[in-house]
């Protein structure tokens, strides 16, 4: 009896032992769970990068036609800028049409990096002296989670110097004028780009009850490529209702870009005289379509004072 129960125990552990070793071996043929494959993720994220381009050449210079568009200079780009008016179309045949008057504004413009631009002019008109910053907030961009548009911020600040004679008190603050802008524009196509430019100029000083301190507009303006060289520019100035002065116009432009190797050189017509916000904003009076048209240009030179490495 004592020998049956002895070989019925060792049939139990060998029977016990058994299922042990299939489990151990199943549990070896299991494989193990799969850790994250960060290289993979790392190669993907640095591709999608490689494959986003960003869009170069929304406009051919710093300027539409009268107002800025959203290029920069880049980093160590100094631009000299001649930006010239004749008089009216309308004036006659005694002063040629308009050729016989001038207004001038003289400015440079330099990239202290690819995104900061500081900037400097002298205006004829009113004997205006201005400076303002630009920075490229956003980039537009294609490929891989691409960027829709470009975004320039603008400040600026404008003083007449003019010399005045009806025995008000022309001090400094009194002679300012401010103007913040934010530009937003989009290349479309290798040949056409389009810019909004929501604006507004503030003057410390008006001279009638009547005008506005505070001028809110709205900038709509388009380059369509003509040729390898030349492009059609229009440009127009919405100011909204509740800031037009009496007797004053919105402002509009159109004109040729024409890139002559360094240079870009601007034919256009425009209803304004000025060539900066505070004028072309809150002094236009000409009715473009009754003939009061400005002929003029704009030529552009770059000079590079900080080769890039």
């Amino acid at each position: 009896m004592l020998h049956f129960y002895s070989y019925r125990f060792r049939v139990a552990v060998m029977s016990i032992m058994g299922l042990l070793c299939a489990a151990t071996a199943a549990a070896q043929d299991v494989p193990p769970p799969a850790a994250p494959d960060l290289l993979n993720d790392l190669e993907r994220q640095t591709t999608d990068t490689l494959r986003r381009e960003t869009v170069q050449a929304t406009f051919k210079g710093t300027r539409i036609i009268n107002g800025h568009s959203v290029e920069t200079p880049g980093a160590g780009t100094l631009i000299f800028l001649i930006s010239h008016r004749f008089g009216t179309l309308n004036s006659g045949a005694y002063n040629f049409f308009g050729l016989d008057q001038a207004t001038i504004r003289l400015g440079l413009e330099y990239g202290l990096n690819d995104r900061l631009t500081v900037g400097v002019g002298r205006s004829s008109l009113e004997k205006t002296y201005d400076g303002f910053l630009k920075y490229r907030a956003l980039r537009q961009t294609s490929g891989a989670r691409p960027m829709p548009v470009s975004v320039t911020l603008f400040a600026s600040s404008a003083i007449n110097t003019l010399r005045y004679i009806d025995g008000v008190d022309y001090t400094l603050p009194r002679r300012l004028t401010y103007t913040y802008q934010a530009m937003i524009a989009r290349k479309f196509s290798p040949n056409l780009s389009v810019q909004l430019s929501p604006t507004v100029v503030h003057r410390n000083l008006v001279d009638t009850r009547q005008m506005h301190n505070d001028v809110v507009a709205l900038g709509v303006a388009g380059r369509q490529k003509l040729s390898k060289r030349t492009a059609l520019m229009l440009e127009y100035y919405y100011r909204l209702p509740t800031s037009e002065d009496p007797g004053t116009r919105n402002a509009i432009a159109a004109g040729f870009d024409i890139e002559t190797g360094g240079h870009v050189f601007q034919l256009h017509v425009t209803n304004s005289q000025g060539m900066i916000e505070k004028h072309f904003m809150t002094q236009t009076y000409g009715n473009f379509f009754d003939g009061d048209i400005y002929f003029g240009f704009n030529v552009a030179r770059n000079f590079t004072l900080k080769p890039r490495l």
